[in-house]
C-alpha cells in the first residue's frame, strides 16, 4: 500500500524527492519505493526521515509503534513521573526555562502558577525570543466553553475564566518582542504541556480535580521514542485551531 503520509510530508516540507534523497543520505529510488509499495526503511533512515520532516516516526510508518526497540526507546524518554505538580522541584522549572535556545512551548488554560513563580517570566521569555527562541504560549479561550466546563467540573466556576484573564494580561507583557506569540484556544485539554526544546513536562488532568493535583511526567526526546512526538503533535494542533492574542488585549 503506497505511503501517502510520507508522499504528503515531503511535499509539505517543499522537498522534490530528488533533494529529499540527497538530505537523508540515500537513493532516489528508494524513496520512490518507501512511498509507491509501503516499505519501511531502515532505523537511521526513519530518524533522519522524521527530523528532516519534523513528524513522528510512528505517524510515517505507524507499524514501528509496536517494534520492540521504538518500545524500548519510548521507555527511555521518560525522566520521572512526580504523584503532582507540587512534588516537581522547584528548581527543575527554571532550569528548564533557563536552558531553552530553540524553543519553548505552553499549553494550558491558565498555568497562572509560572507568573506567580516567576515574576520576571515575560521579561525572561522576551529575552529568550530576542536571543532567537521560539515562544509560543496557549491559554484557554476565557469565554470558551471548554473554560467553563472545566472551571464547573473543579468546583470553581467562573474562577478559572478569572485565571486565564489574569495569566494573559501578564503574559502580554512579552508580546511586543519579534519571537513571542501568545493565541487563545478553546480545546478540551486532557492535560497541559510544557515545552523547553527537546525536554517537556505533561500536567495530566483528572476530572474533579485541579492540575495542580494531578501527575506530572517529564519527557526527554530520545530518538526512535515516540511519547515526546506525540504529545508535541497535540501541541501543533491546537497551536493551528487557536486565535492570536493582540499585545494591546
Amino acid at each position: 500500500m503506497p505511503n501517502e503520509r510520507l508522499r504528503s510530508a515531503i511535499v509539505e516540507a517543499g522537498l522534490t524527492l530528488m533533494e529529499f534523497a540527497t538530505k537523508v543520505q540515500v537513493d532516489p529510488k528508494t524513496v520512490e519505493r518507501w512511498i509507491a509499495s509501503g516499505r519501511v526503511p531502515h532505523r537511521s533512515s526513519r530518524w533522519a526521515t522524521a527530523s528532516l520532516l519534523g513528524a513522528d516516526e510512528t505517524y510515517l510508518w505507524p507499524e514501528v509503534a509496536d517494534d520492540p526497540r521504538t518500545m524500548s526507546a519510548s521507555m527511555a524518554e521518560v525522566v520521572a513521573v512526580y504523584p503532582h505538580r507540587g512534588a516537581v522541584s522547584q528548581e527543575l522549572w527554571p532550569e528548564l526555562l533557563e536552558s531553552a535556545t530553540d524553543q519553548i512551548g505552553l499549553l494550558a488554560y491558565a498555568g497562572l502558577f509560572l507568573s506567580d513563580t516567576f515574576p520576571d517570566l515575560p521579561a525572561t521569555l522576551a529575552a529568550k525570543a530576542a536571543a532567537g527562541t521560539r515562544v509560543r504560549l496557549l491559554l484557554g479561550d476565557p469565554d470558551s466553553r471548554a473554560v467553563a466546563l472545566r472551571g464547573r467540573e473543579e468546583g470553581i466556576g467562573d474562577g478559572l475564566a478569572a485565571r486565564v484573564r489574569l495569566s494573559t494580561t501578564y503574559l502580554t507583557a512579552a508580546l511586543g518582542t519579534p519571537g513571542v506569540q501568545l493565541r487563545h484556544h478553546a480545546t478540551t485539554l486532557y492535560n497541559s504541556i510544557y515545552r523547553f526544546d527537546d525536554q517537556v513536562l505533561i500536567n495530566t488532568h483528572v476530572y474533579g480535580a485541579p492540575a495542580v493535583q494531578s501527575p506530572v511526567m517529564h519527557l526527554r526526546r530520545v530518538p526512535g521514542g515516540r511519547l515526546f512526538g506525540h504529545y508535541l503533535e497535540s501541541f501543533e494542533r491546537v497551536w493551528e485551531t487557536a486565535t492570536p492574542v493582540a499585545p494591546d488585549a
